[in-house]
């Protein structure tokens, strides 16, 4: 895993709820959230992180996840084109019913 510490590019504002202080701080407090957060943002995460770094993991994880399902509705789209295709040609090789006709 990553650390949080590399070179930043900007610094941008973010305006934050009360319910957004709250997941931050669950996400400092809990062992698990800290975990899952690690997980998902792919860095190292502890009980110390800053609010910038762990504002960024959130950044991230959040990014990860949405291009994780990007890619699973492309695979899906995928799989349906090609199951379209694979019925045809079998439909194509299938012996039309009125060729028993006598």
């Amino acid at each position: 895993m990553e650390t949080l510490d590399r070179p930043q590019t900007t610094r941008k504002s973010l305006p934050l709820t009360e319910q957004d202080l709250a997941d931050l701080a669950k996400l400092r407090r809990s062992v698990d959230h800290r975990q899952a957060l690690a997980e998902l943002s792919h860095r190292h995460i502890d009980d110390s992180v800053s609010e910038a770094a762990l504002l960024q993991a959130v950044l991230e994880a959040g990014l990860r996840a949405t291009q994780d399902r990007v890619e699973e509705e492309g695979y899906a789209t995928l799989a349906q084109q090609i199951d379209t295709a694979e019925r045809r040609q079998t439909a194509r090789r299938r012996r039309p019913t009125w060729a028993d006709e006598s």
